[in-house]
């Protein structure tokens, strides 16, 4: 899950090959908005939310189409931009579906960080380096009192064991292959 920082996705690349990339929908949205005129933006940003809130990859796949030909013509940037990172945007419905609120954005895990980068930048010379790692530690760890739940937990172990997901939903015939 990521907002499209190429330098981090080839280093997890490297390390993970196969490790799926999900792009954020909010930072695409932002960016694809951003290369429209300010009377257009409503319409395409219905256009984006039709895309990540359908129910399958299938239905999603048709409302992305459909929005490329719907703007494409007027706004050749933008679909440019929304088309490029397709595949990543649509990663999500590899998963299971209560996890899907979790992998479209990477908000949560930037606001953490903002409360962090917010005391550091008041502080400035927040002394050595062990201070300063005790500082972010202490700020994370009240900053998780605030932390949403992650809904579903009890499937992160078949994710982890590759188990296949197609539209949210667990492939028959695929079963948690840690218990064997």
């Amino acid at each position: 899950m990521g907002d499209g920082a190429l330098g981090f996705w080839k280093a997890l690349s490297k390390t993970y090959p196969e490790t799926q990339h999900q792009r954020c929908w909010v930072h695409k949205t932002a960016n694809v908005l951003d290369k429209l005129p300010k009377s257009m933006q409503p319409k395409v940003k219905s256009a984006l939310h039709d895309i990540y809130e359908a129910p399958s990859r299938e239905k999603a796949e048709a409302a992305f189409d459909s929005a490329l030909t719907r703007f494409g013509d007027k706004y050749p940037k933008a679909m440019e931009c929304l088309e490029k990172d397709r595949d990543e945007l649509l990663a999500f419905y590899d998963f299971p579906a209560v996890h899907w609120i979790h992998l479209r954005t990477t908000n949560p895990i930037e606001s953490t960080f903002a409360t962090v980068r917010l005391r550091t930048k008041k502080s400035r010379s927040c002394g050595s380096r062990e201070t300063t790692l005790a500082m972010v530690f202490k700020l994370m760890q009240s900053a998780q009192n605030r932390w949403k739940r992650i809904k579903g937990f009890q499937l992160l172990e078949l994710v982890v064991n590759n188990v296949e997901f197609r539209d949210g939903e667990q492939v028959e015939g695929q079963s948690d292959r840690s218990a064997a």
